[in-house]
């Protein structure tokens, strides 16, 4: 066999030589790169917890939950139910039937204007009904209603209301409340206010002081709500403030959400003492007239269209 020549032996060699040092460079040009170079990172992704039932995913600039939106309670309110500038609509129906066999009714129209600082402007126009059927204009009321804090920042969601009526016949009233309410479990809801009732002038100047308070739970594909409601009313008039009248009542309610944005609620409370009526019944037919489709989880999303905008 013939012995490989010299010149040969030397260029593969060389050829082996220059092809090490070159790896060993290019290993070391890797190693030396800066981690954000050798290594590229993907873009962190915010992923909504699947686990959350519809209603009770945030909505709005405060993160609410979306059940908020449409008033679960009759008796009572809890936090604010519209973004800055949204408005709803409600019509009310009271029932009430005395314990002297008697029956009184109201109605009242009900405009909703959020506004921005997690504030809502409230609009009322109240029409009297009697037992004959006569109607007449009762008065006008304004409220305001402010939430200390974003959603879940403290403990109950403490808002706070002012509410000024304008009575045809009649003094003013002047009403303050404090709003509490919350989620304890999913689907479970509750609300408790506390409400302080004062009439400015007339012979009585009546003074009433309230509990009023909800418990709920969601059923039915998020469509049907159904809970309990109470009522304590401590009342008092000029002459008698030692001797108030003291009415407690307790009752079932229900909501209905027909669709995303209309919504009925109804409650049936019971006196359970002298003082009460017999019976109060409420009824509410309420309609939300705009949410922006990006805080709105009921909307669809066009995902499609977004990142077509982005290129």
């Amino acid at each position: 066999m013939p012995t490989p020549h010299r010149s040969t032996t030397k260029s593969i060699s060389a050829a082996i030589l220059l092809y090490s040092l070159g790896s060993t460079t290019g290993v070391t040009a890797a190693e030396d790169k800066p981690a954000s170079q050798a290594v590229k990172r993907m873009p962190t992704v915010n992923v909504l917890d699947s686990s959350l039932l519809t209603e009770e995913r945030p909505v709005g600039p405060t993160k609410r939950p979306e059940w908020t939106s449409a008033r679960r309670f009759t008796t009572t309110r809890v936090y604010i139910q519209r973004d800055p500038w949204e408005v709803g609509a409600a019509t009310w129906w009271r029932l009430r039937h005395n314990r002297d066999g008697s029956y009184s009714s109201r109605a009242t129209g009900e405009i909703e204007i959020g506004l921005p600082y997690r504030m809502q402007l409230d609009l009322y126009e109240d029409v009297r009904v009697d037992g004959s059927g006569r109607a007449e204009h009762q008065d006008f009321a304004a409220e305001i209603r402010w939430a200390i804090a974003d959603w879940g920042k403290i403990p109950m969601n403490p808002t706070l209301y002012a509410e000024y009526k304008w009575v045809d016949n009649g003094a003013d009233v002047l009403e303050a409340k404090l709003l509490l309410g919350d989620q304890i479990a999913g689907g479970w809801h509750y609300g408790i206010n506390f409400v302080w009732e004062k009439e400015l002038g007339g012979a009585d100047r009546a003074t009433e002081f309230q509990v009023v308070a909800g418990l709920s739970r969601t059923l039915i594909d998020e469509r049907l709500g159904v809970g309990v409601e109470m009522k304590y009313v401590n009342e008092s008039v000029t002459g008698s403030r030692d001797r108030p009248a003291q009415k407690f009542l307790i009752g079932p309610s229900a909501q209905w959400r027909i669709t995303d944005r209309l919504s009925l609620n109804v409650t049936s409370l019971f006196g359970t003492n002298r003082d009460a009526q017999l019976q109060e019944f409420w009824f509410i037919l309420a309609y939300n007239f705009g949410r922006s489709a990006e805080n709105d989880p009921h909307a669809p999303k066009d995902y499609s269209a977004r990142s077509s905008l982005r290129r």
